[in-house]
């Protein structure tokens, strides 16, 4: 039985989630919420395989809930989705560790496809935000050469959405350490945001789609 969380603060929302996802056999919605903090509370103790969270919640986005959760559940899969169809959404949902991103308008065409996807550990992003994402442009000799081994993983491990405090613990370095390496990646590649951070490392394929 594969187990879901659905999260929105709209009592319809969840109705229409619920009764799009019980149509599926073998599946069961093992959690509802209705704020982001809830979401992920419910997320720690239900341990559902796929968390469906709305962007924008109460007491904590979708984003910050997402980012909670896959440093305390990394084996439950995020997805987003929104009424907001920017770029900027995108990168923000992909850096907190979303793999699916949907717009509202219209997602319930695609939302169990989204989930099967999920289900199997491969990420589902849809119009706009494929476009986004899914874009990738060949990697130059120049911009990697830039980067050593270390940083390299810094990168990826960024865009892939993990915290400071998760880097240093993989590399086994101290949290001090791990934003010393992300702060020369940055003066190396000549960025100046997070965002930039995870657009070079989905375009350049550091993280795998």
């Amino acid at each position: 039985m594969k187990r879901i969380l659905i999260a929105d603060d709209h009592e319809a929302v969840l109705l229409g989630l619920r009764s799009v996802l019980e149509e599926r056999p073998g599946w069961e919605i093992v959690a509802e919420a209705h704020n982001g903090s809830d979401a992920v509370a419910e997320t720690i103790a239900k341990q559902p395989d796929v968390a469906i969270l709305d962007y924008s919640m109460p007491r904590m986005t979708g984003i910050e809930a997402a980012r909670r959760i896959k440093e305390q559940r990394p084996l439950t899969e995020i997805l987003i989705f929104t009424m907001h169809d920017s770029s900027d959404v995108a990168l923000l949902a992909y850096s907190a560790g979303a793999r699916a991103l949907l717009l509202k308008c219209g997602a319930n065409k695609m939302l169990l496809a989204a989930v099967e996807s999920l289900m199997i550990h491969r990420p589902f992003y849809a119009g706009v935000f494929s476009s986004e994402l899914g874009a990738k442009s060949t990697r130059t000799a120049r911009s990697i050469g830039r980067l050593s081994p270390r940083e390299t993983t810094i990168v990826k491990l960024v865009a892939e959405g993990h915290s400071t405090k998760r880097i240093s613990a993989i590399l086994s370095i101290s949290p001090k350490t791990a934003d010393a390496h992300r702060a020369t990646v940055m003066r190396k590649l000549n960025m100046h945001s997070i965002a930039d951070l995870v657009r070079y490392a989905v375009r350049n394929e550091f993280v795998e789609q």
